[in-house]
């Protein structure tokens, strides 16, 4: 009797080791992107202490330039979203899917907003 594993075994086991392979993959891309997500937190939180802030000295709420803040309004391969803010204080963080920092294009573009009081908002759980 000889020793080894037939053809059959042999493509039932990488059949199964692709099938675990894709669903881990597509599991690690969420991850990840959830990790990127709270580069958004962070400065969708900056950006909402300086319009409260803003907003206390002057009675208006700025742009995100005129915040000072040092987040990018337009793609950059420093961060995976650009910020904007408007004059009612609602700030929004929208993902980069071209000309930003390594970019993952399986996700696709969403947003995030937070607004003076507070409340979370955008089109994605993340």
């Amino acid at each position: 009797m000889r020793k080894g594993f037939t053809l059959v075994e042999l493509i039932i086991v990488v059949i199964i080791v692709g099938i675990l392979a894709s669903i881990g993959l597509t599991q690690y891309n969420k991850v990840v992107e959830r990790s990127r997500a709270s580069e958004a937190r962070m400065i969708l939180g900056t950006l909402r202490s300086g319009e409260v802030a803003e907003n206390n000295e002057s009675g208006n709420y700025l742009d995100v330039p005129g915040l000072g803040v040092g987040a990018p309004t337009a793609c950059t391969t420093t961060h995976y979203f650009s910020y904007s803010c408007t004059t009612a204080g609602l700030c929004t963080a929208t993902r980069c899917t071209s000309g930003g920092k390594s970019q993952n294009g399986t996700m696709g573009s969403w947003t995030k907003t937070l607004d003076v009081s507070g409340t979370w908002g955008g089109s994605a759980g993340f």
